[in-house]
């Protein structure tokens, strides 16, 4: 029996690197639309299109910053999320660690990081990865 692929909700503000980031998750078999770029949209889509995993990054356009949606998320949906960012501070980490995402990963680090935190959010095996940046 074939498995369903992971639906992911990819939430970042940059487009470019939305777009890079989905296009190498939609080639490891990941479902993912189109990228969110606010905390508001990020509420409102993942209440109506309930996916497996979000990746979300913190710095978003719109009021929500992605810790705030993030936790929205988290107490009303109840969906594994994926923190990663380019911040890398004690209170950064002070406020994502009340979120309890699967993983807090670096901006720009390598993609197998992000697809076995995907996978281990989805509660598939972990896959192995070859350390490619994306």
């Amino acid at each position: 029996m074939k498995q369903q692929p992971v639906r992911v909700m990819v939430v970042e503000d940059e487009v470019l690197i939305g777009l890079m980031l989905v296009r190498k998750l939609q080639a490891r078999g990941y479902q993912i639309d189109e990228v969110v770029t606010s905390g508001e949209e990020a509420v409102c889509r993942a209440g109506r299109e309930r996916f497996d995993v979000i990746l979300m990054d913190v710095t978003l356009a719109g009021e929500l910053s992605g810790i705030e949606a993030a936790q929205q998320i988290k107490e009303r949906y109840d969906i594994p999320i994926i923190v990663y960012s380019g911040y890398d501070d004690k209170q950064f980490y002070d406020q994502v660690r009340l979120l309890s995402p699967v993983a807090v990963l670096k901006k720009l680090g390598p993609i197998s990081d992000i697809v076995a935190a995907i996978d281990k959010a989805a509660g598939r095996s972990i896959t192995s990865g070859s350390g490619e940046a994306w």
